[in-house]
């Protein structure tokens, strides 16, 4: 949380920072609490589900819950730098994108060195995305990922877990007069002993959903 409150935003736009815990069962909310106790200048929000219901779903009450112009996606175990957030709203506040894609395959920053066959799956799968969305990105799979909060919020969103990536790639790659962008981020990975959750089962599920909202959804 210290390296969010520290990040210094372009433009002096202001951060609120939403929480949403998905039923952990260890001491997450009493640190969250704790936090903001303590740091009662930060704008930050905190929401909990009763039971687990996987990483879409706690996006989809951050996503409702937001209130800002501009919303970026960020991970509670910090793989990805909160310092490159300006790498993100730079082509948004340029007037080129209404959303940005923070690709780990690309650019000259930091990357953590770690599954072979995991980044070989990535890139299965943002292929196979590309062919149905008709979209060049290098990264579908990212969890860095930025809207205009208006436009993301009209979007119904169906899937609880790690299936929100295709499904709101699709969705968003059909809005008529749409800008995506992507911009090179760093990368700091954990292996699975280091708590990493994501498997194969959601790599078959994600070209279900690949299929299911970019051919069936038409």
């Amino acid at each position: 949380m210290d390296k969010i409150k520290q990040v210094c935003l372009v433009n002096n736009i202001q951060k609120e920072v939403i929480i949403v815990n998905d039923c952990s069962k260890d001491n997450t909310e009493e640190a969250i609490l704790r936090y903001q106790q303590n740091n009662p200048e930060l704008a930050l929000s905190y929401y909990k589900h009763e039971v687990n219901k996987g990483k879409g779903a706690a996006l989809h009450t951050g996503i409702s819950k937001a209130s800002g112009q501009y919303l970026i996606i960020q991970d509670a175990d910090l793989e990805y730098d909160p310092r490159e957030y300006n790498l993100l709203l730079q082509p948004v506040l340029e007037g080129f994108a209404d959303v940005v894609y923070g690709s780990r395959f690309m650019g000259g920053n930091p990357h953590r060195i770690l599954f072979f066959w995991h980044t070989i799956g990535n890139k299965f799968l943002t292929f196979l995305s590309n062919m149905f969305t008709n979209l060049n990105l290098t990264d579908m799979e990212t969890c860095y990922k930025l809207f205009r909060t208006d436009m993301i919020q009209q979007i119904k969103l169906e899937e609880n877990r790690f299936g929100f990536e295709p499904e709101v790639t699709a969705k968003v790659a059909r809005i008529p007069g749409i800008r995506i962008y992507e911009v090179g981020i760093s990368y700091y990975g954990r292996t699975y002993a280091e708590g990493k959750k994501i498997n194969w089962k959601d790599g078959f599920r994600a070209i279900w959903c690949i299929s299911k909202y970019g051919l069936l959804g038409r």
